[in-house]
């Protein structure tokens, strides 16, 4: 944890070693499996420790990552505003998990800006915007869930994690290394996965409950997509997939029923650029995947007004849908030195 200085980690532990605080840790918008597990694991710890934790959703997630044997309950602010705009009026500290803009907050960014205590924000994403009193972060760990357990271990808060807080670590790291595969760095995920072992987690379970939970009009949904609203450009190495609001109520879309399309290109041979446009009310909501040394993020900051990770960005267009998807292909042209360059 060399980016996060010793101060800081210091003046953590002394946050936390206070009897009884009220905290609430808030995810960002459309959680994935790493917002959720971070937060479930560090609200377990926080609990054991003596504090009063709450875990905020702007809004709601994957039936997927509702399988969780912890009590830890997580409130969805679009369903219960009142009661979390009560909770966070009476907490001392506001944790923002796996997110470094507000503006990832989704609807509860107003009150996480005038939020008039302690805000600490936890993650592991480039370029971080200075709106919390506190800030872990670093680029190099391959999931918050990681970061989080290596700063409850330097905190020395190791001793409060349990079981569940293990297994929803776990997945965390499972979930944003897409099982191990990718955006690994370093040796130390797979030291902290070895570690979280030792409280008898079930990792077959966990990637079951996972990967093999889905309904079936998500498996349907994906079916039509890899069939029908699936491009492939060879002399590109790249790929899209475009879902327009029709399609996914067609569907039935329930919340996270897209999660992973954008990999599904990148299994293919040679390809190495994935798309992804999803068609919202006012917007087209848009993922990028990469494999090697292209910049996904790049990508995604130059022309959808996004930013990420190297190999995984996320971004947004306010044209059409087909405006939008003609003017992906038309910058492939602009990225094809990068595209034919990259190796893998």
């Amino acid at each position: 944890m060399k980016n996060i200085e010793n101060e800081i980690i210091t003046s953590l532990k002394n946050l936390f070693e206070e009897k009884h605080l009220n905290i609430v840790i808030v995810t960002h918008e459309n959680p994935d499996g790493d917002a959720i597990g971070s937060a479930i694991g560090l609200a377990e710890v926080l609990r054991n420790a003596g504090h009063d934790t709450t875990v905020i959703s702007p809004n709601d997630y994957p039936s997927f990552l509702k399988w969780f044997g912890s009590n830890v309950e997580i409130l969805v602010y679009h369903h219960k505003k009142k009661k979390v705009k009560n909770i966070m009026a009476g907490s001392d500290i506001l944790i923002c998990l796996d997110f470094n803009e507000p503006e990832r907050a989704g609807n509860i960014k107003k009150q996480l800006l005038l939020f008039p205590k302690t805000k600490i924000v936890i993650d592991h994403h480039p370029d971080p915007s200075d709106f919390a009193d506190y800030l872990f972060s670093d680029t190099k760990y391959s999931s918050t869930a990681e970061l989080v357990f290596d700063i409850l271990k330097e905190i020395n808060f190791k001793k409060f994690i349990n079981q569940p807080a293990a297994e929803a670590f776990y997945t965390g790291i499972m979930t944003d290394t897409g099982s191990f595969s990718y955006g690994i760095s370093r040796p130390n995920v797979f030291k902290v996965a070895s570690e979280l072992l030792t409280w008898k987690i079930n990792t077959e379970k966990i990637h079951s409950a996972t990967y093999n939970n889905f309904s079936k009009n998500r498996m349907k949904l994906l079916g039509y997509c890899l069939n029908k609203k699936m491009e492939i450009f060879p002399e590109y190495r790249s790929a899209v997939i475009y879902i327009s609001r029709s399609e996914l109520k067609e569907y039935k879309f329930q919340p996270g029923d897209t999660e992973g399309f954008v990999n599904f290109p990148l299994s293919i041979e040679n390809i190495i650029f994935s798309a992804l446009f999803i068609e919202k009310k006012d917007i087209i909501k848009a993922s990028f995947r990469s494999k090697g040394n292209f910049p996904a993020n790049r990508f995604s900051r130059e022309n959808f007004n996004g930013g990420g990770h190297l190999n995984a960005a996320g971004g947004e267009s306010k044209m059409t849908m087909s405006k939008t998807v003609e003017k992906f292909k038309q910058l492939l042209k602009d990225y094809k030195h990068l595209l034919s360059e990259t190796k893998i």
